[in-house]
């Protein structure tokens, strides 16, 4: 079992409407994204979960992930919290944009831990 972070980069082929809980309707542009997340628990069985096509929509990126392709994922083996520093990274890079405030990042203060690095053309995951 692995604890730690990992990032999914994602890939979303059309422009995509959804409801994202509680959150409300948003519309996901065509392109490329990260996802940062944590798995204290375990990292493998999580990623399992965020694979898996058939579960109950509980997380942010459950909602997402029914349209979004994962591309391909980062896994970062560590005891300490440091999904928030890794989506710092992201959110820095060229062109990133958040589209859906507080996705995924509910228990934080960062703005968002998905972050849309734009189309394929453009993008620097």
């Amino acid at each position: 079992m692995t604890r730690g972070c990992y990032q999914l980069i994602l890939q979303l082929s059309k422009p995509t409407m959804l409801q994202v809980g509680r959150r409300g309707r948003f519309l996901f542009p065509a392109g490329r994204y990260i996802y940062t997340g944590s798995a204290l628990n375990g990292v493998e069985r999580r990623l399992a979960r965020h694979r898996r096509q058939n579960k109950t929509l509980h997380w942010h990126i459950d909602y997402l992930l029914r349209y979004a392709r994962i591309v391909r994922t980062r896994i970062f083996s560590t005891s300490e919290k440091i999904e928030c520093p890794l989506n710092r990274k992201a959110l820095a890079k060229p062109g990133a944009q958040v589209i859906v405030e507080g996705f995924g990042s509910s228990d934080c203060r960062c703005p968002s831990h998905l972050v849309f690095l734009g189309r394929a053309s453009q993008r620097n995951a």
